[in-house]
């Protein structure tokens, strides 16, 4: 794993645009990485039918119990918790549908592993000891990591290919050897960084933009979202209750006091909805849901 010079990465790369960056002003220099990081959103374009083409297949394994699984070190892998992280919240999920694991285990959130990404069979192990394959399901993988080499994720990824799941890596070069274990490769190309290598930067931008696309895409398509409302919302502070009452009062032109009051009989913004409109008691509302797997646009229909 060690052969590769890393200074024919791109994102190893000097940027010539950024080499007098400690010697402009501040406005300059925030000027600088402001137009560096204008580039990042037209990278993650070029990839978007990779994007959506791991949504759907991670969304069809979805439909039949599988799970979604990130791996990475370093800021990739905090990346991938963070996203992990935000979808029980934000689509009602439990916390095993979608994890995030980190070279480095949850310390690493905090500080610094770098030298626990040297190890495939770690990452292999890491894997494994997550559950990931479990009891049969089809669970999907995804890899991170901008260099697109890093040993402690392709063990991983290679595990995951062993044991005929999907593999799905997600990078920052083009050609790279998390992109030939993979299944799909995807592969935003941000380029040099305005710091030498420091791919915290325009990479974990694209990185995060990707992420958000990859979970929100399969929780759309999984049905955790009514057109565009978070019907899903688990109203757990006052915050999200306030949240859930405008979605309600939103779906069904309910007033906000009749929203209240529906979202304390119903328990959950989507029982509450189906109530309203189809004129069902919370028993009923649920029971609809259910028998359409939970997705609200098909129980109204």
């Amino acid at each position: 794993m060690n052969d590769l010079n890393l200074a024919t990465l791109t994102t190893e790369s000097r940027n010539p645009r950024t080499t007098h960056i400690d010697q402009v002003s501040t406005l300059e220099m925030v000027t600088l990485i402001n137009q560096e990081d204008q580039a990042v959103p037209q990278a993650v374009a070029t990839q978007l039918p990779e994007i959506a083409r791991a949504i759907d297949e991670i969304a069809a394994r979805f439909e039949k119990g599988g799970r979604l699984f990130y791996i990475g070190a370093g800021t990739s892998g905090r990346l991938g918790v963070l996203d992990a992280s935000e979808c029980p919240p934000t689509f009602s999920v439990p916390p095993t549908l979608v994890q995030g694991l980190i070279a480095g285990g949850d310390s690493a959130l905090r500080k610094s592993s770098e030298k626990s990404e040297d190890s495939p069979e770690q990452g292999a192990a890491d894997l494994l000891a997550a559950g990931f394959g479990a009891v049969g399901a089809p669970d999907t993988l995804v890899g991170i990591a901008a260099s697109g080499r890093t040993p402690y994720v392709i063990g991983a990824m290679e595990q995951a290919k062993k044991m005929g799941l999907l593999v799905v890596s997600l990078t920052c070069v083009a050609g790279s050897k998390m992109a030939a274990v993979a299944d799909i490769a995807i592969a935003p190309v941000t380029g040099p960084e305005v710091v030498t290598g420091s791919t915290r930067l325009k990479a974990g931008t694209a990185t995060k933009l990707v992420l958000n696309m990859l979970s929100t895409g399969v929780m759309i398509r999984t049905g955790a979202v009514y057109g565009n409302l978070m019907v899903n919302v688990q109203p757990t502070n006052d915050k999200l209750v306030d949240r859930a009452q405008r979605i309600i009062a939103e779906a069904t032109g309910a007033d906000r006091a009749a929203a209240a009051k529906l979202l304390e009989e119903a328990g959950s913004v989507k029982v509450a909805i189906a109530m309203q409109k189809l004129g069902l008691d919370r028993a009923g509302a649920e029971a609809k849901l259910k028998a359409v797997g939970g997705r609200l646009a098909r129980a109204l229909a």
